[in-house]
Formats: structure tokens, sequence, C-alpha cells
């Protein structure tokens, strides 16, 4: 009974959580909606979703969008074809992923560590029509059940996370480290584990021949990136410089600039972090999942959107978890945490007002 009581309180934690973080963010919305005379749809639907809803309407008419995959935007297109507002109907979507990733959350990181996620800076990008959300709930999902030797479900889900971004690309190779490194026991063997991967695999294949479709190149998504949002490839001391003399140079029109970007630098440093931790702690496969994409990162221009990718780092909010619930349950402990969670709501709370008013915020 106790351990039922639990449970129940930690799912309860968690819902709160989630209500207040996204009640403080819709607030932020349509509070800017107000005092700005615009409409709500307008102030949503800022930097990518302008992309997604493009994409759902017109396909791949403009190259450059083809460095975002079609699976947001089908459903986005489904949602028009339903006769329901379009970016009404992703932030309704995207609301609740974000609760279906935070239980997923729980299972792999503790309620801590799924309430430390729902308070991430950056959880605007889990309430508007962007891709965190939906990619988030299956990848979560994804591993949660290869932990528990559900390899096929498993496959579903990062088949499914794989048509959201490139990031699927990541979770396949870390699914199969997981698959190696993974104790055999009563489920499947390893050839077993290994084969199902082929299903997500096939997700990315089918994307980049359709691609090669439309344009004659293997290599559109990555020319596409480069075009459009300076990705091309560049040595990691090459980023970290283009990135570093960003942090110094004042910008009267964009003044948060040089804040953000210096954001992403420390994002990109946790990142190196927790992969290191993880490593010393032989979570190979976590370590991986998080260090391929700090690498990845490494390689651009500068370092961007590194911000937003922390919340696909659920090795990070393990690590959170496990120190949030190692600590003793004493009055300087709750005021410490109750404090950290106010703080946090602020900061989402800045986070959201950039986002909001159309600045730039990863």
């Amino acid at each position: 009974m106790a351990r039922v009581k639990r449970l129940e309180d930690d799912n309860l934690r968690i819902v709160q959580v989630w209500l207040l973080s996204r009640l403080m963010i819709a607030v932020v919305a349509v509070a800017i909606a107000v005092i700005n005379a615009r409409s709500l749809d307008s102030v949503i639907a800022q930097w990518d979703v302008a992309h997604f809803l493009k994409i759902s309407s017109e396909a791949y008419a403009d190259p450059k969008e083809m460095a975002f995959f079609p699976g947001w935007p089908l459903v986005l297109h489904g949602i028009g074809l339903l006769g329901v507002p379009t970016v009404l109907g992703g932030t309704v979507i995207a609301l609740v992923c974000s609760l279906v990733a935070a239980f997923a959350l729980k299972r792999i990181a503790g309620p801590w560590g799924a309430i430390a996620w729902l308070l991430a800076p950056t959880a605007v990008f889990t309430a508007v029509p962007y891709t965190e959300s939906p990619f988030c709930a299956a990848a979560f999902w994804a591993w949660e059940r290869a932990t528990k030797d559900k390899w096929g479900q498993a496959a579903v889900l990062a088949a499914l996370a794989s048509t959201l971004r490139v990031s699927g690309l990541f979770l396949i190779g870390a699914l199969a480290i997981l698959a190696l490194t993974q104790k055999l026991g009563r489920g499947q063997s390893l050839a077993g584990r290994l084969s199902w991967l082929v299903l997500p695999t096939a997700v990315l294949v089918v994307y980049v021949t359709y691609l090669y479709g439309l344009t004659g190149s293997w290599t559109a998504w990555f020319a596409a990136q480069e075009a459009g949002w300076q990705r091309g490839f560049h040595w990691p001391w090459e980023a970290l410089t283009n990135h570093w003399n960003t942090l110094w140079t004042p910008n009267a029109e964009h003044p948060e600039w040089p804040w953000l970007f210096r954001a992403e630098l420390i994002s990109w440093i946790v990142g190196l972090v927790v992969t290191v931790v993880a490593l010393a702690k032989r979570r190979v496969a976590e370590a991986s999942w998080v260090g391929v994409q700090v690498l990845a990162f490494s390689l651009s221009y500068w370092l961007m959107s590194v911000n937003r990718a922390v919340l696909l780092w659920f090795p990070l909010w393990r690590l959170l978890g496990d120190f949030a619930s190692s600590r003793p349950r004493t009055r300087g402990w709750i005021v410490v945490g109750a404090i950290t969670a106010a703080l946090a709501l602020v900061v989402q709370g800045v986070w959201a007002w950039l986002y909001f008013t159309g600045r730039w915020a990863s």
C-alpha cells in the first residue's frame, strides 16, 4: 500500500508541475498577444513553426525546407484536413506529448528527473508546435521499452521518432549500443534486438531516397542545412572559435544574442560533462546518445540550438533525478528545492517571452 501511495503521489506531482509550467507559458503567450494586439496564432507560430506550416501546405517546394523531416508537417497537415485550426491543434498535441514524455522519463530518471525536465529553461519548445515534445515522447518511451527488453515496441517508437528529426539517427545508434551492452536474459537474442532496428533505419533510408527523387542528390538534407542555417562542415576548433567571437559582440538590435550564445556554450559544456559522467558510471549507451549530439554540434559553423537539444538528453535528467532523490527530506533541502523550482519557472517565463516575441531563443 505504501508503494502504491508513493507512486500516486509521484504521478500527481508530475501532473501538477506539468500544469503549472504549461500554464505559466500560456499566460506569457496570451499576455503578449493582448498587449501587442496580435492573434494568438501569430504569437505561437514563431521560427520553425512557420517552416512546418509551409511544408504541411506546400511540401518541399523550397529546397531549404528539406532540412526538416516530414513527420511533424504531415501531422499538421492531417490536423488541417480535420478542420481543426492547425496551430491550435499542433499546440494541443505538443502539450499532451510533453506529459507523455514526462511519464516515460519518470521510468528512466525517476519522478524528480521528470519534474526537472518539465522545469527546463527551454520548456517553451515543448508547449508549441515544435518537434521536441513528440520526439521526446517517442524516443523516451523507445528507450524505456528497450531497457525492458521489449525491442519490438522500442523499434516502432524509434521509427516514429525518426520521422520527426535527424536525432532519430542518433537514437538508433544509441539503441544499437544498448543492445550490445545489455545483459542477455529471457528476452530476445542479440541478433533479434539488432534486427528490430532495421525498422527505424528504413524510415531514414526512405526519407533520404525521397529527397534524392526530388533533387537528384543523396546529400539534399545536408545541403539544406548549410544553405538555410550555415550548418556546413567545420572542424570543432573552428566552430568553437566562431562561436566564441559571438559571445562578446554587442548587438544593439538584438541585445539578447550574446547571452543566448553564451547559454549555447554552457549547454554544450553540460553535454560534455554528462557524457563523461555517464561513461564513468558505465552507462555507455547513454553516453553515446549525448556524446554524438555534442560532437554533431561541434562540427557546424558554430554551436546552434544546443539549448533546445538539452531537452532530448534524458541521461542529464536521470543524473539530476538521482541527485534529487538521494537528498534527505529535511526542511533545508525542501526549501532549496522550492527556491530552485521557483527560479526555474522564472527562467522559463523569460525564455517563453523571448520565443513569443520573435526574439532568438535557440
